[in-house]
């Protein structure tokens, strides 16, 4: 799996668990709602600016976000 689809797993995960709908996360990070569709799909990858944004949505840190993605592509490579 590469590293856009693993992105838009992560994303997704957080952000069903968090209960917020997709608009709602797009509200929240200035962002298009087509556009978190985009990178949930992987047809997309985030800018930093878009990364700090929406983990700033999140309520989190970026680097805790992307921490989450290395952790799910290191199992998919094992």
């Amino acid at each position: 799996m590469n590293s856009e689809a693993i992105f838009g797993q992560v994303l997704k995960n957080i952000r069903k668990e968090q209960k917020v709908s997709q608009e709602e996360l797009a509200f929240r990070s200035n962002l298009d709602r087509t556009y978190i569709s985009m990178l949930e799909r992987g047809i997309h990858q985030p800018t930093l600016n878009s990364l700090l944004a929406i983990a700033a949505a999140l309520d989190m840190k970026a680097a805790e976000l992307v921490g989450l993605v290395e952790d799910e592509m290191e199992s998919y490579q094992n």
